[in-house]
């Protein structure tokens, strides 16, 4: 390694800097080449036998990225139109995940890094979320230090004050469940199928969104709380298919509607409040619920009601994938922040 380091300064003068990223933080196997901050490749693996299980589980995950690394790395490689002897370091996902799938992709790129002698980089999953804005991309705004980002997915939601790219502070997170468990428990509750968040979206685009409502839960600052939302969904169904047992089919569009406003505005009220606080008024979203096209309509909307500037990734990028990893390998790379085989992957680590 410190023959790496040494001749890297002359490397990177000479030669553009091609980064490989792998992400197999949950049940999709994803790789991605970067050349400089531009994606030249970006390849994913989705699980389908999850489904019939109602979510993802864990041992199925894990040996599904066994299977899946190699073909979908080599499509990389060849999509990049690049050997592996072309690249520059690789950049893999350290964690939060399912600790199973985080040791394949972990193992896969040790192994790589050694292989070719060239840097190995650990990334945070929820940073490259947020750094995912600063992949090259036509008509594709980066956002300016200092903002905020709203990092939403199935097992995160956070405010992040984000002073630079590895400067980042979470100012307000949930205090049980994750915007993307309300939106996929609420589906289950209505009978949809796993993952039922983006059919909750699908119907809401057809129903009222003022048909049914729903109380928002009262917490403090900037942290949120969604288990009680969950709670008054289960409780309003039950008590409504009670009295006509095909409420759910005749009502799907506006209770899916209904649900997914009330979501949005729990989001935004936080996130007003977290621009008063701070003063920032740079708003940017990551994460897989970021793909929600009622959430991106509204942040969009609020450039011109509140005034902020707002960064919606590309919808892409929003889902688990390798590029935003590589991404933050990238800058990792610019910095020389690399590690060596021992480094450990994390089912929960700090952001």
């Amino acid at each position: 390694m410190s023959n790496i380091i040494q001749n890297l300064r002359i490397f990177m003068q000479k030669k553009p800097v091609f980064i490989l990223a792998i992400e197999s933080s949950c049940d999709d196997t994803a790789a991605a080449v970067l050349e400089n901050d531009k994606v030249r490749s970006n390849v994913v693996a989705n699980q389908l036998i999850h489904q019939e299980f109602g979510g993802v589980v864990p041992e199925l995950a894990s040996r599904a990225h066994q299977q899946n690394i190699v073909p979908v790395i080599d499509a990389a490689l060849k999509k990049a139109n690049i050997s592996k002897e072309d690249l520059s370091a690789i950049a893999f996902t350290q964690g939060p995940g399912l600790m199973g799938s985080l040791l394949v992709g972990s193992s896969f790129a040790k192994s790589l890094s050694l292989a070719l002698d060239v840097p190995l980089i650990a990334v945070n999953h929820m940073q490259a979320h947020i750094l995912a804005h600063f992949i090259d991309e036509e008509n594709f705004d980066k956002p300016d230090f200092p903002f905020l980002a709203l990092t939403i997915s199935g097992g995160h939601t956070q405010i992040v004050k984000v002073s630079n790219y590895f400067e980042m502070e979470v100012i307000g997170e949930t205090t049980d469940d994750a915007v993307g468990e309300a939106f996929d428990k609420s589906a289950k509750i209505l009978g949809l199928p796993y993952p039922g968040g983006p059919l909750v979206d699908k119907y809401a685009q057809l129903g009222n969104p003022k048909a049914f409502a729903f109380t928002k839960p009262k917490v403090p600052g900037l942290d949120f709380s969604f288990s009680g939302l969950k709670t008054a969904i289960l409780y309003f169904i039950q008590k409504e298919v009670a009295k006509n047992p095909e409420f759910i089919t005749e009502n799907l569009n506006d209770i899916c509607a209904s649900i997914q406003h009330t979501i949005i505005e729990i989001l935004m009220d936080k996130l007003k409040l977290a621009v008063k606080e701070t003063g920032i008024n740079r708003i940017a979203i990551g994460g897989g619920v970021s793909a929600n096209s009622g959430i991106r309509k509204t942040l969009k909307e609020a450039e011109s009601k509140y005034g902020w500037k707002t960064f919606i990734p590309k919808f892409e990028y929003t889902t688990d994938n390798a590029a935003m990893i590589g991404i933050v390998g990238y800058q990792k790379f610019l910095i020389e922040n690399f590690e060596n085989s021992s480094v450990v992957s994390k089912a929960r680590i700090a952001l």
